[in-house]
């Protein structure tokens, strides 16, 4: 390399040994006198004393390490007997390591660590090997035996360098002899360092006789061993050929054996199958593939249940759709309460089914908080439909695979979820419902939701390839229904691929309609108990409904009723009684004391007090505003666990305020001398979004102008700095939160008046909404003294210009792509303002 630096060093004549030398810790070698060979260094330590015996007589010590992985030996890790090394040759490489090339020298032993840091010293003995005073008769022999174990050894198929057997044939001295056959070998560094430690010549020979004649025994048995398997692979190829011509034999004869049966109802069921042109050559191909192969092997099994999986898809099965709408509406009815617009969607698809034949099946997604009945809804349509029904929970699903499936080269590979519910179904065009599909996770696996882009894309997935498979499998009239939580969390590009159909929760009349046709009956079943038994009055599930549960859904509902029927089934098992009525009365003896209180109404009108309205998972809720000034130099205190969002909102009310000073009949001094404090209870509750904004408004504008709030009013609205009032959402939620506290007046935005026919006439009646384009409309209408509207021009103002008077009409709309509303999950403790 050319930025590698070279430095030959020539070994001097006559060296003497010092009794002080650096110390180079080896791995994996033992290093001999008169053994030349290279070592590649990095250590740091070890570069170190390289450099510090380079510096020097070029001499080093050379020790082996006792373990191997240690990568910074202390002197216990490091065998004490060792052997002085001339360094030769020394190459820097550009790795920052070096490459030496060493010569042995002499045995030595350690006997002290002079130094410890930058690297190790040593002081050493130099270790003096008897002498071999001629050659006697067993001399003779242990060196003739370790020749000829060499011999025999390498005739067993050990590899030893030609140039190493030439010298190894020629050596005369016992102890050189048992240096090169031990450091040539290839043994266990601990066996070689204990031929090291030997320094009488012969003794040391003869050790090393013994390890040979241990590597014979070794190699004689490998090598019976292999014979062995040839052996067996040579019986194997000739059962193989005996198999073929009875195979041939039975053929004549008109008999088959298992195996030939296996394939023939393979050939049989690939056939029935009816699969396209194209899984159909694959099948075929891997037909003739396992027709090949010998049954036990390993592949074998492999093929024999890929054919499996392939033909026990439902390539051409489909089910008989009901196209009878009247049929398929009562069937939705009878199984689920309300819910017309997911009914009306479902008849929409069959009465374009009727029409047509060949139609992609809808990809719909219902979004809803737990409870909503988004599962069961799946399973009633495809009871309307005549369809089967599969379920998959994607919910923690991290693994791609998980989708679209394993290669067959992987061990236990298998199918993805889509074809083992393709499979679990049995037909091709089932109802496939993926619950909880906001859930899906992501790691290193891969992203399953990227995976579900081709499965739930109607143009894609009439060609879903499973890496299992291999092949396209056609989904186009697989009816996928997806369910989520929320929206926010699911890929764009996926819920741009999918109709979002919204369920937000149950008001109290449905929960009671839903209590009365379906829980109250399922539950009498399930506790083993009738009518007669128990009978629940309206009031008392009104109040069950009111104040033991607080859910946009019907689950706690459900929980709530069957624990009443446990304790009344128990009382009839003990034969306490026939029948237990129950009535808001007596609820408490089976429910213990009110979960849920609502909150206190203000007995007045007061001072600084707006009350708004909350959008919570639960259904909805009201929200009081409070706002006080004091002394102080102007600043605006608030509290009450405030998002960002949240805050801005009160910055801009405040500034609107500010902007109607005059109109509002509020001293300019006070906005310099006095401080603003805005409190938004629950103070524990975490809340952000700005549709507050005009509630927020309302309470700093009657705080500071001493205007008394209506207490019989609510609100909810977004502000601007000029004192528009923008559109909100979850108005349903909100106004029957409004209705729960007895607030029959509430302002909403102007904009919002499209939206009427969102919410059911039910929840409108007894309720009056005002609409408000502007803050100086809501002020008229929420402060008790009326507020001037402010003038734009000095200029009479023609009739289409004048302010409009606030008009009351029941409207109330969540705005596509908006989410407005105080969002609250009792359940989890947090509450949100969003727009």
């Amino acid at each position: 390399m050319s930025d590698s630096i070279e430095q030959d060093l020539t070994p001097p004549q006559n060296v003497e040994i010092p009794d002080q030398l650096p110390l180079l810790p080896v791995r994996d070698i033992v290093v001999f006198p008169y053994m030349v060979l290279p070592l590649f260094v990095g250590r740091d330590m070890s570069i170190k004393a390289i450099e510090a015996a380079l510096a020097g007589n070029r001499m080093i010590f050379l020790a082996t390490q006792k373990a191997l992985d240690v990568e910074n030996p202390t002197p216990d890790d490091i065998h004490a007997i060792g052997t002085v090394g001339i360094i030769m040759r020394m190459l820097k490489l550009p790795d920052e390591r070096i490459k030496i090339l060493v010569q042995g020298i002499s045995k030595a032993k350690i006997s002290n660590y002079i130094q410890t840091e930058p690297y190790y010293s040593v002081r050493i003995e130099k270790l003096t090997e008897a002498k071999v005073t001629g050659s006697t008769l067993e001399t003779e022999a242990v060196m003739r035996t370790v020749k000829e174990q060499i011999e025999r050894i390498v005739s067993l198929g050990k590899v030893l360098i030609p140039d190493v057997m030439v010298v190894i044939e020629n050596l005369e001295d016992p102890a050189r002899l048992a240096d090169m056959v031990a450091s040539n070998l290839g043994l266990k560094v601990e066996v070689t360092q204990a031929v090291l430690e030997i320094t009488d010549p012969v003794k040391r020979l003869r050790n090393v006789s013994e390890i040979l004649s241990k590597e014979i025994d070794v190699l004689s048995m490998q090598q019976k061993i292999q014979a062995q398997a040839k052996g067996e692979m040579d019986k194997t190829q000739r059962e193989y050929f005996l198999r073929e011509q009875l195979k041939a034999i039975q053929k004549e004869l008109g008999e088959l054996d298992e195996r030939t049966e296996e394939i023939a109802e393979f050939r049989k069921r690939v056939k029935e199958a009816k699969m396209p042109e194209k899984v159909l050559k694959e099948a075929e191909k891997q037909l003739k593939r396992l027709e090949k192969m010998h049954p036990d092997t390993a592949e074998s099994a492999t093929v024999r249940t890929y054919l499996e999986w392939m033909v026990e898809l439902p390539w051409s099965k489909k089910s008989k759709d009901n196209l009878d709408l009247k049929a398929a509406a009562k069937v939705l009815n009878d199984d689920h309460y309300d819910l017309e617009k997911v009914k009306e969607r479902i008849l929409e698809y069959l009465a374009v089914r009727k029409l047509k034949e060949k139609m992609k099946g809808p990809i719909l997604c219902f979004v809803g908080p737990p409870g909503v009945g988004k599962t069961s809804l799946g399973k009633s349509i495809a009871r309307a439909l005549g369809r089967e029904f599969v379920r998959i929970s994607l919910g923690g699903v991290r693994d791609e695979a998980e989708i679209r499936g394993h290669r067959r080269t992987y061990v236990g590979a298998l199918p993805g979820r889509m074809i083992q519910g393709m499979k679990q179904a049995g037909t091709s065009n089932p109802v496939f419902m993926l619950d909880e599909i906001d859930k899906v996770g992501m790691d290193f696996r891969g992203d399953p939701s990227a995976a579900l882009l081709e499965v739930l894309d109607p143009e894609q997935n009439s060609s879903f390839t499973d890496h299992y498979l291999g092949v396209p499998f056609d989904l186009t009239e697989v009816m996928f229904i997806t369910t989520a939580n929320l929206i926010d969390p699911i890929l764009p590009a996926l819920r741009d691929r999918m109709e979002v159909i919204e369920i937000p929760g149950y008001t109290e009349e449905e929960k009671l309609g839903i209590a009365q046709k379906y829980l109250i009956p399922r539950q009498l079943s399930e506790h083993g108990i009738t009518e007669k038994h128990i009978k629940i009055s309206e009031p008392a599930i009104r109040q069950v409904i009111m104040h033991y549960t607080r859910e946009a859904g019907v689950r706690n509902l459900e929980r709530e009723i069957a624990n009443v029927m446990r304790k009344v089934a128990k009382k009839v098992a003990e034969g306490k009684g026939l029948g237990f009525p129950i009535n808001p009365g007596n609820l408490h003896k089976y429910l213990g004391v009110p979960k849920f209180v609502p909150e206190a109404e203000l007995e007045k009108d007061e001072i600084g007090v707006a009350t708004g309205l909350a959008w919570t998972e639960s259904g909805g809720d009201v929200l009081y505003i409070e706002a006080t000034v004091m002394k102080g130099k102007g600043a605006l205190t608030l509290t009450g666990h405030l998002g960002d969002v949240m805050k801005e909102s009160a910055q801009a009310a405040l500034s609107y305020v500010r902007s109607r000073e005059k109109n509002l009949g509020i001293n300019p001094d006070m906005f310099s001398k006095q401080d603003l404090h805005i409190h938004v209870p629950a103070g524990a509750i975490p809340k952000d979004g700005p549709s507050a904004g005009i509630t927020m408004a309302t309470a700093i504008a009657s705080a500071m102008a001493q205007i008394p709030a209506r207490r019989d009013l609510a609100m909810t609205g977004e502000i601007t700095l000029r004192g528009r009032v923008l559109p909100i959402g979850g108005l349903k939620e909100k106004i029957l939160a409004a209705k729960r506290a007895k607030l029959m007046t509430v302002i909403l935005p102007k904009r919002n008046r499209k939206d009427l026919d969102e919410i059911p006439k039910h929840i409108l009646k007894g309720i009056q909404l005002v609409f408000a384009d502007t803050m100086d409309e809501v002020m008229r209408v929420a402060l008790r003294k009326p507020v001037k509207a402010a003038r734009t021009s000095k200029k009479p103002q023609s009739p289409r210009e004048q302010p409009r008077r606030p008009q009351v009409r029941a409207i109330a709309h969540k705005r596509p792509g908006r989410s407005v509303g105080v969002h609250s999950s009792l359940s989890a403790g947090s509450r949100h303002l969003q727009r």
